[in-house]
């Protein structure tokens, strides 16, 4: 069976070797990350580039993400490099001071004594340290620790209830955002928006870079992990401005508490999927897996749940980059994914009960999905030129395998992402009897049908204009 939902892997030391990066591709990699909060512009520009060889080696399109670091709202930095603070102590953050001691630290966020007042709560280092605001004199906040630990050079703040002012895009973010889209990465990755207004900004940057390099449109994701962005007109905003979203559970979790996040996990995913967004779902989804080569019980149950709330990717960030078994983590997550699968209902009835399709290329989309449900055809298959076709089907649940073929390998990068999408290369002829002849003898050599099976057919006349398709024909294997 193959494997609907997509698995997106973090680059970093552990990774960027070229005899495991192949392996990870082997095992299931569909999109790797690159992560701008480490490493130089020279870094990321050599594992793009040996991701796309790679790529081309194995044969299979691979997805690039760049993945912006956003606002520094962090501590500086130690004499000591760390300390520990314990729970009645005070404590002072300082945006003068230098190096921090025992009783006080820097900030990289500057703005920060202006965004907090008596009474927050400061979540730092993960939330492993909680510290309340007791007063704020000029660049001074004075707090004392409720919670005390560990906490070292440059952690992470993050404010109980959100309301920091801090930008989505930091001037860094605009520079690595334009070296991002010069390489040639697929998708844009926005960290902490607080709206759609942050994503309508970041769109309107990534469409200036890619028409003064001569790209195609790299598509953005928001990552949403503020408590300002799941506000109900905010999300929806956000989403509406996004051609996909994050869940990412890390900096959400501090924010709003860790109890909250599974029900948001599966608003959101819900909400992307009405709106034909794809969704990841992020942050310690095999973490044990750094340092075991076998997953936990619960981290297979999270996995599995998120397949079954509805996401089209799952991705790994330290167990990847930074972890001791890179590959066997993937192939775990396949597996995992692949039973979660096999479990999923299937309600297409109910899915098109009161639904009004305006758009004759979205009809055909859905009707094929509908005809080939009701056939037990063995497969759908696209041809497409923009991806829309393929993108319509897989926001609907369908044990059948959807083949979007294409001769552009942006649109086979762009799809990557996507939920029960499989993208293949296919430079067809325009005659139209001839691409059907090509398309049928494609599948067959690749093992994804064979003499007797039912094919589900989608295209366009004239064929190879993008939003053209307005043809399904139902086709049976010789």
């Amino acid at each position: 069976m193959l494997r609907a939902t997509k698995i997106i892997a973090t680059l970093g030391p552990a990774s960027e070797k070229p005899e495991v990066l192949r392996e990870m591709i082997r095992a299931g990699v569909d999109v790797v990350r690159m992560n701008f909060s480490h490493g130089t512009v020279a870094d990321h520009q050599a594992r793009h580039d040996l991701v796309r060889a790679i790529s081309a080696e194995v044969g299979k399109e691979v997805g690039i993400m760049a993945d912006l670091q956003g606002p520094k709202i962090r501590v500086g930095k130690f004499a000591d490099n760390k300390i520990v603070l314990k729970e009645g102590e005070s404590f002072i953050l300082d945006v003068h001071c230098q190096l921090g001691d025992q009783s006080r630290v820097g900030l990289d966020y500057k703005e920060l004594p202006g965004d907090v007042h008596p009474g927050d709560r400061l979540l730092l280092n993960d939330g492993l340290v909680v510290l309340t605001v007791e007063k704020v004199l000029g660049g001074e906040i004075f707090t004392r620790v409720e919670q005390g630990g560990p906490l070292s050079n440059n952690k992470g703040i993050n404010r109980a209830g959100g309301g920091l002012t801090a930008p989505a895009l930091t001037e860094k973010d605009i520079a690595d955002l334009d070296a991002a889209i010069a390489m040639g990465i697929d998708f844009l990755a926005i960290s902490f928006p607080k709206d759609g207004a942050d994503m309508a900004y970041a769109r309107k940057l990534a469409d200036a870079a890619s028409s003064k390099y001569g790209v195609g449109k790299v598509r953005t994701i928001a990552k949403v992990e503020r408590a300002e962005a799941i506000v109900p007109a905010a999300l929806e905003s956000i989403i509406a401005e996004s051609d996909g979203i994050m869940v990412a559970r890390g900096d959400l979790a501090i924010e709003v508490g860790n109890a909250a996040v599974p029900a948001l996990q599966k608003r959101m995913i819900a909400l992307a999927l009405e709106a034909d967004k794809f969704t990841i779902t992020a942050t310690q989804m095999m973490e044990s897996m750094i340092n075991a080569p076998v997953p936990t019980r619960a981290e297979v149950s999270d996995v599995a749940n998120a397949v079954l709330d509805g996401t089209d990717a799952v991705m790994l960030s330290a167990e990847s980059a930074a972890g001791m078994y890179p590959v066997q983590t993937i192939k775990a997550m396949a597996e995992i994914c692949v039973a979660a699968e096999q479990s999923d209902r299937v309600q297409l009835d109910t899915d098109f009960l009161d639904q009004t399709f305006t758009r004759i290329d979205q009809t055909i989309a859905l009707g094929a999905l509908f005809t080939a449900h009701h056939l037990n055809a063995t497969a759908i298959a696209a041809l497409t030129d923009s991806g829309s076709t393929p993108i319509w089907m897989s926001r609907h649940n369908i044990h059948l395998p959807i083949f979007a073929l294409t001769s552009k390998i942006s649109t086979q990068r762009a799809l990557s992402t996507y939920r029960n999408v499989f993208p293949i290369g296919l430079n067809y002829t325009k005659e139209r009897d001839a691409a059907l002849q090509e398309v049928e003898y494609c599948l067959k050599a690749m093992g994804a049908v064979k003499s007797g099976d039912v094919v589900v057919l989608t295209s366009g006349e004239p064929m190879g204009e993008p939003g053209g398709t307005n043809t399904l024909k139902i086709i049976h294997v010789k």
